[in-house]
């Protein structure tokens, strides 16, 4: 049986679908905050015999411990999180306290109960303003300019200490951008879409040429399964496209999409946003067996169709 915190969000219902589908019975951990979007990820799987929801918190260490006391919790893929780099320079406590101190109760128990496995999502965010492109896992001039970055960071350390100390096969999945059908709204491509669909004038900082290297969910999903199945013991590894996209060319994938123009609005530069993110995915593809396959025009094109689907009558 496979934990999954976080799992009623968008990366967590995405993966907690194909383990169901892989016949893989899960136990989903999540707070549903927000509570519409996430109780509408998981409402297909609330009547599946492979699918337990319990409503809590990873800061609440009796809670977690009582999972794995009714569960036979063999794997653990701990996605729960406070997401988002510039939330986290205005309320840095509390993504401490959710981002450190609930992985640190996470991987206490799972110390007790002796798990097999233990995947662990961080961010493409701890590398930060490196030099050295792209970025690859075993740099080590990680320099990351965000709370949310060194959190995430942190995460890691624990991750690597535990799996040291306690022979807690580990896996690090550092996440880059990752996007699709039932993407937060927050988050840049879901909201330029709903911004351009409504003709309102489109956020861009800077001149638009910060680059992300966009993950479609599909083939992140992909990578991640094969984290959990492979016999590892301690790895950190990237899951990416490795095609880094301006913001202006996705605004402008998009406009192509919905046969609209973007009222594009130029603010100045933002805090906490290193103008690239570029993963390596060799590690990925060497021992995964990862090779994302969705272009970002064809990603954007799904999401938009699902985008005009959900949420336009």
């Amino acid at each position: 049986m496979i934990l999954i915190t976080g799992g009623a969000g968008f990366i967590g219902s995405n993966l907690v679908k194909k383990l169901i589908d892989d016949k893989k019975e899960v136990v989903v951990l999540d707070t549903f905050y927000p509570p519409e979007i996430k109780r509408r990820n998981i409402r297909s799987f609330l009547s599946n015999p492979r699918f337990t929801l319990i409503e809590g918190d990873i800061q609440d260490k009796s809670v977690i411990d009582s999972i794995f006391k009714s569960f036979s919790i063999k794997k653990v893929v701990h996605l729960a999180a406070r997401a988002g780099v510039r939330p986290s320079i205005k309320d840095p406590f509390i993504y401490e306290k959710v981002n450190i101190e609930g992985t640190l109760n996470l991987l206490e128990v799972c110390k007790k109960y002796r798990i097999e496995k233990f995947i662990f999502a961080s961010s493409s965010s701890v590398y930060g303003n490196i030099q050295t492109i792209p970025f690859c896992e075993d740099t080590d001039r990680l320099f990351p300019i965000s709370p949310y970055g060194v959190t995430k960071l942190a995460g890691e350390f624990l991750c690597k200490n535990y799996s040291y100390l306690y022979k807690i096969p580990t896996v690090c999945i550092r996440i880059f951008t990752a996007y699709g059908p039932s993407q937060r709204p927050e988050m840049a491509i879901h909201k330029f879409t709903r911004l351009i669909y409504e003709g309102k004038p489109v956020p861009v900082f800077g001149k638009g040429n910060f680059k992300r290297d966009y993950t479609y969910i599909d083939d992140l999903v992909e990578g991640m399964v094969s984290a959990i199945d492979q016999k590892l013991d301690f790895e950190i590894i990237n899951l990416g496209s490795s095609n880094p996209v301006d913001l202006l060319t996705v605004i402008r994938i998009i406009e192509s999409n919905l046969h609209k123009k973007a009222k594009v609005q130029y603010l100045p530069p933002q805090p906490g946003d290193p103008p690239i993110t570029y993963a390596d995915i060799d590690k990925a593809r060497k021992i995964l067996g990862y090779h994302p396959e969705v272009s970002i025009e064809e990603g954007i094109r799904r999401f938009i169709d699902w985008y005009l689907e959900n949420y336009t009558g």
